[in-house]
């Protein structure tokens, strides 16, 4: 009850001078292999003060902190919220090859940016000048007003993003719409990472999601990298390489899946 109680009053107090919040937050910065993904869901006061909220807020938590049961089951409600209009919800990704040319910082902001897409483009928080009594029909059929939306970041401000935004440190662990996102964004990869394993077998991606266990390290020195892993990543595991001689070993190719 005082997590759920802190969760929303949170989100009240940061919704209380617009009509809706959008919290977005990743998944998948620190893995070794796979994408970065991002989550982000719109909230309204009035889903704030749902029967659905009262009852299941409850249950959200920063993904990290729920079960892989736990976590489907609340992407299951989410569609549900999503098919009545409670809530909006959407998520992007980047690949490894985004995160090898823009950095893991830049891939992460590419993915919150396609996630926020998915609900309002950025020229929907530009200024706009209300047309005049002189204006033109055209004018006046093609003008929208600025979004009255707040959008909360799980972490510090990000610079050069396109979305006016906050940043709240911790905010999966502080805000019920950021907790909401982060299911979205875990959900979204672990997915993906999933059907990766069944590509590439000889990893376990579906059990370490690429994250740097210790079996997945043991499995990228026994069999050598894939086209999913992240190369800037593995530059210290790479090292530990006993013969330089297996250059073609290690290579980006990784293990024959169909073997």
């Amino acid at each position: 009850m005082p997590k759920r109680r802190q969760l929303r009053g949170f989100d009240l107090k940061q919704i209380a001078d617009v009509e809706c919040l959008i919290g977005v937050d990743e998944a998948g910065r620190g893995a070794l292999a796979g994408p970065v993904a991002a989550g982000a869901v719109l909230v309204t006061r009035e889903f704030l003060d749902s029967n659905w909220v009262a009852i299941n807020a409850r249950r959200i938590n920063d993904s990290k902190q729920l079960t892989p049961a736990d976590r489907d089951a609340l992407w299951l409600d989410f569609e549900a919220l999503m098919a009545e209009q409670q809530i909006h919800a959407h998520y992007g990704m980047a690949d490894v090859a985004e995160i090898e040319h823009l950095n893991i910082l830049g891939a992460t902001k590419l993915a919150m940016r396609r996630a926020l897409e998915g609900i309002y483009p950025p020229s929907a928080f530009e200024q706009k000048r209300e047309p005049d009594l002189f204006a033109s029909d055209e004018e006046l059929a093609s003008f929208t007003p600025q979004v009255s939306a707040r959008i909360l970041v799980d972490g510090l401000r990000l610079k050069h993003f396109p979305y006016p935004h906050i940043g709240v440190v911790h905010g999966d662990a502080r805000s019920l719409c950021i907790a909401m996102a982060s299911i979205i964004a875990k959900v979204s990869r672990d997915r993906e990472m999933e059907r990766l394993d069944r590509e590439f077998p000889d990893y376990g991606f579906a059990g370490h999601k690429g994250y740097g266990t210790e079996e997945h390290r043991e499995a990228i020195l026994r069999v050598g990298r894939c086209r999913y892993h992240r190369a800037t990543f593995l530059r210290k595991l790479m090292a530990q390489r006993i013969d330089p001689a297996q250059e073609d070993f290690f290579s980006a190719d990784g293990p024959d899946s169909t073997s």
